[in-house]
């Protein structure tokens, strides 16, 4: 049976003020960075597509984050081994990662340091001009490397009417590619496309592996994330102090928990580290330049912080 679409609420305005009380007057909840498990960088917002719902709005013209180089990555991977910091993963996200020059020398570097690298890519042209260096980096790194090709939907009809008409047969080529040439795959989906349950969806992207030979766990929630909606104009509650207890959910399980992302914004001399991959424009949530700057505790002042972490339960790593 078909999951019920519930009707949407605008945002009340008096919410999401104050970092340290809600609306109601309640204690907002607010999350330490227990270890820094996962390092997320923005390597841009230029994008070879343009997307109906891009929460971050990447395009072929948005350059409001630039592309980050390798060695103003290496200036936090010092920082991270100089400190002993516990970073396991260094993830790169867009825009297309791919259309920055430097993502091989930039993958070179976190992987030859033992990190584990993820790249999420729309696994289009720009990905494939990068081939001969990738397989380089998969012959040499072997599955340390995962990349998460974004397919919202397992049937060309959804995921062409977000992105364009043709992405969804170029993104399943690339994706076919990969799996093709033994990389460590990842994908992910958008969870309220069409009117499926999440079971019927996993099922049908199962389907869809099946006949390509893609060796992804269609009902593996690591290997297929699928992620809620972002609308920051949508109504969700605030979360308060005694919501931890009330939803039995610990804060360590929320992104910022464990996670900063750094970014480079245009005209910017050098880039900065903000709490999450979801909020990359709010100032509030820009943190310092270093990673020892960025480790003070986040108040979830964003609706975003609600329906997509407290309340979706979506991470954006392992």
């Amino acid at each position: 049976m078909s999951a019920p679409i519930p009707a949407r609420r605008s945002l009340d305005p008096a919410k999401f003020r104050d970092p340290k009380v809600t609306a109601k007057g309640e204690r907002r909840a607010s999350v330490v960075l227990s270890a820094l498990r996962t390092l997320w960088v923005n390597t841009g917002t230029l994008c070879n597509i343009t997307c109906r719902n891009c929460y971050i709005e990447s395009s072929p013209r948005n350059d409001a984050l630039v592309y980050i180089s390798a060695a103003e990555l290496a200036e936090y991977l010092d920082e991270i081994a100089r400190d002993h910091l516990p970073v396991e993963e260094v993830g790169f996200t867009g825009g297309e990662p791919f259309l920055n020059r430097e993502l091989p020398a930039l993958l070179r570097d976190v992987l030859s340091r033992g990190h584990r690298a993820l790249v999420l890519t729309n696994a289009m042209k720009p990905m494939r001009n990068h081939a001969a260096a990738l397989l380089a980096l998969r012959e040499e790194f072997g599955d340390r490397l995962t990349i998460r090709v974004s397919l919202d939907h397992y049937g060309p009809a959804l995921h062409d009417l977000e992105r364009q008409e043709g992405s969804f047969a170029a993104a399943l080529d690339g994706l076919v590619w990969l799996a093709r040439h033994g990389f460590h795959l990842h994908v992910a989906g958008r969870a309220a496309f069409g009117r499926e349950g999440e079971a019927e969806l996993r099922d049908g992207f199962a389907r869809l592996f099946a006949e390509h030979d893609i060796p992804v766990d269609a009902h593996d929630p690591v290997a297929l994330m699928l992620f809620p909606e972002m609308d920051a104009t949508a109504d969700v509650p605030e979360i308060t102090e005694a919501c931890w207890g009330i939803l039995g959910k610990s804060p360590d399980s929320v992104m910022c928990a464990s996670a900063r992302m750094v970014v480079k914004r245009r005209g910017a001399a050098r880039p900065a580290v903000v709490a999450c991959t979801l909020l990359p424009y709010d100032s509030q949530f820009e943190l310092g330049t270093t990673l020892a700057e960025a480790s003070r505790p986040v108040p979830l002042n964003h609706p975003h912080c609600a329906k997509f972490c407290v309340l979706g339960g979506a991470a954006c790593s392992r």
